[in-house]
């Protein structure tokens, strides 16, 4: 699984750090604990003296648990620290934010430019624990990854130990109820674990929903992700059979199952057409249909004015989502959300970089799929293959696929779609998009209601023929499209193509 392979990899990574005895390395986490427990266990067997260091406690060792000698200012630090043993780790807890100071930032780098001088390994932990300019070609940055599984299994049975719990969940909840808990730091799970168990002394399937809950708040706080909870199903959306075909093929993808064939984890999609065409409806209705969570990334939310700001806040939500894979991540709009202006300070190149970048990089099983309405916004680079498996055009719905999309509206609004002549309608509503039949269909339901009576097939012809389309305000966007499909740069999302021009312009109400 990618978390434990991620945790093994650091531990392998910080073991040669410590064994090179690297001047400084910067840990950017909040689980300062975990990291000195995961540093103390990576001097063990090399034989190394670990201490920690923060602005109240001062020095400490870890292993025998002593204190010594206080040392609070920052310049004392660094001077106490070139008369330890190079056979030592020292965690510095926040000293990032003494650089502030820039004869705290100048000794830094002093001690991290010693070249074989004596002295201690330093790691500098804490939230935001980035280098600055100056240290950027002397600092070491390790990512530090989420717990892993067996973290999180060890964290429960720590929970559960000395409090009488009835427990309803068999082997197969009780892993569901740890996977729930991926993405939480160490201390957030063992706070929702203990609030499951304190709540009603009952393990069950609410405590996993009680986890995805604490998930969900959690990841709001990165501003540019939302955790959604789709209750679309893929009979919700109408026509695109190639489309939910493609999807269907690869529902088992993330599975290790697939993994053992020899398949990769599908990376992702992009969705192209007019607006209305069900674009967003698909993106929704993936995550139920594998069974993953959905998050929808806001690109416009990661933007700052502060320079670089937006990329940061761009990694941070990215990584984030890696932490809930495997997952669906949704970014809508796409075309709307890049600037491809020179007005930004070439802000939004900075963030497409990033983007770009973890897309063809990435090893967690993250799912993108992007919706766009203008594809002359998107640099050509994001549609190359490598980043999606596929590339997909919603054209105008199909006159079997318009009698589907309105059969679904009917059906949820509580009538059976056979009591309606929906060929009759489906003809006669030639250019709708699916979003412009829904409005139709909920028009003629308020007529309906209007008249206190039930609702007609009239009602449905006579409401579908005041929508002016997309099709006929945006008729050269749609040409457009339909060219750029017919070059073969994307899949048709339905097998059949449309049938018909670009409707003409409505006549008094009729086409």
């Amino acid at each position: 699984m990618p978390q434990e392979h991620a945790n093994i990899e650091f531990a392998e990574q910080l073991g040669v750090h410590l064994r090179a005895q690297f001047p400084l390395l910067l840990v950017d986490t909040v689980e300062e604990q975990r990291l000195v427990d995961k540093v103390a266990a990576a001097t063990e067997p090399l034989s190394m003296r670990c201490l920690t260091w923060d602005s109240v406690s001062g020095f400490s060792s870890v292993h025998d648990s002593r204190s010594m000698a206080p040392a609070t200012d920052p310049l004392d630090v660094l001077e106490r620290l070139r008369g330890m043993s190079s056979n030592s780790v020292v965690v510095l807890k926040d000293f990032h934010t003494q650089w502030e100071n820039p004869q705290v930032l100048r000794a830094t780098r002093n001690y991290a430019q010693r070249r074989g001088e004596a002295g201690p390994t330093v790691i500098v932990v804490g939230a935001g624990a980035t280098p600055p300019p100056e240290l950027a070609d002397s600092a070491v940055i390790l990512e530090f990854p989420p717990p892993s599984r067996v973290e999180l299994q060890a964290v429960l049975r720590e929970v559960l130990e000395g409090r009488w719990v009835r427990r309803e969940l068999d082997d197969g909840g009780m892993d569901r109820l740890i996977e729930s808990g991926r993405g939480l730091t160490l201390e957030q799970a063992r706070r929702v674990f203990t609030k499951a168990v304190v709540a009603d002394g009952v393990l069950d399937h609410g405590d996993i929903r009680l986890v995805l809950e604490e998930k969900k708040a959690i990841i709001a706080t990165s501003g540019a992700l939302e955790y959604l909870e789709p209750d679309e199903a893929a009979e919700d959306v109408g026509g695109l059979d190639a489309l939910k075909e493609w999807l269907r093929l690869r529902e088992r993808g993330f599975s290790s199952s697939a993994r053992e064939f020899g398949l990769p984890a599908p990376k992702g999609i992009a969705l192209v057409g007019l607006p209305g065409t069900g674009k967003s409806l698909t993106a929704k209705t993936i995550g139920s249909l594998w069974g993953v969570p959905l998050l929808r990334l806001d690109i416009g939310a990661i933007y700052s004015s502060f320079m670089g700001e937006s990329e940061k806040r761009a990694r941070h939500a990215l990584k984030l989502a890696e932490t809930i894979a495997p997952c669906v991540v949704w970014i809508d709009e796409l075309d709307k959300a890049i600037s491809t202006g020179s007005n930004d300070n070439g802000t939004s190149t900075r963030v497409v970089g990033t983007l770009l970048t973890w897309m063809s990089e990435k090893t967690a099983p993250c799912f993108v799929v992007a919706t766009a309405n203008d594809i002359s916004k998107l640099p050509p680079e994001l549609l190359r293959r490598g980043r999606f498996d596929e590339v997909f055009f919603l054209d105008l719905p199909t006159e079997s696929e318009r009698r589907e999309i309105l059969a679904v509206h009917i059906r949820a609004s509580g009538r059976n779609p056979d009591s309606f002549d929906l060929e009759t309608v489906a003809r006669h509503t030639d250019g709708l998009v699916g979003a412009e039949l829904a409005q139709a269909v909920h028009d003629a339901l308020i007529v309906a209601f209007d008249h206190n009576r039930e609702l007609t097939t009239d009602d449905l012809l006579a409401c579908g023929a005041q929508v002016v389309p997309l099709a006929v305000s945006q008729r050269e966007r749609v040409a457009s499209l339909r060219a750029w499909l017919a070059e073969g740069r994307a899949k048709p999302a339905s097998r059949e193509a449309a049938a018909s021009p670009v409707p003409p312009q409505r006549v008094t109400g009729a086409w």
